[in-house]
């Protein structure tokens, strides 16, 4: 069975920094790609990162350009979303993804299976 498992989310001023991590167990880690989603209240999830098999290949939203940086350790099992300059419409709940396949997906229904999300809250 394949679990994810977010950490590291909280609340933090504008301008701060966070680092999200994401264990994951219950198969073949350095097989498959991965990514993070945000929601916050009243939106649609988005696509915020996301990284292949290897980390050879990482895309990201135009908004976070520059300031997040996604990354993975297989050895370790997990991903990594390095957040800075963070704003306060960046709010929201952060979730991990992984797919089946070692290719990076941008849209959330190419992912299949998914962590239970760790807040994100950034003050003015």
């Amino acid at each position: 069975q394949v679990r994810l498992v977010e950490s590291g989310g909280g609340l933090v001023q504008a301008g701060g920094s966070l680092r999200l991590s994401c264990l994951s167990s219950g198969r073949t880690f350095s097989s498959y790609a991965m990514g993070w989603f945000r929601r916050t209240p009243g939106k649609e999830r988005e696509f915020v990162a996301t990284i292949s098999s290897s980390g050879s290949t990482t895309i990201y939203v135009d908004s976070v350009k520059n300031r997040f940086t996604i990354s993975r350790d297989n050895a370790k099992n997990t991903v990594y979303l390095q957040m800075n300059n963070l704003k306060p419409e960046e709010t929201a709940v952060y979730y991990c993804a992984s797919r089946i396949r070692a290719a990076v997906a941008t849209i959330s229904s190419s992912y299949d299976y998914w962590g239970q999300g760790t807040q994100v809250t950034v003050s003015s």
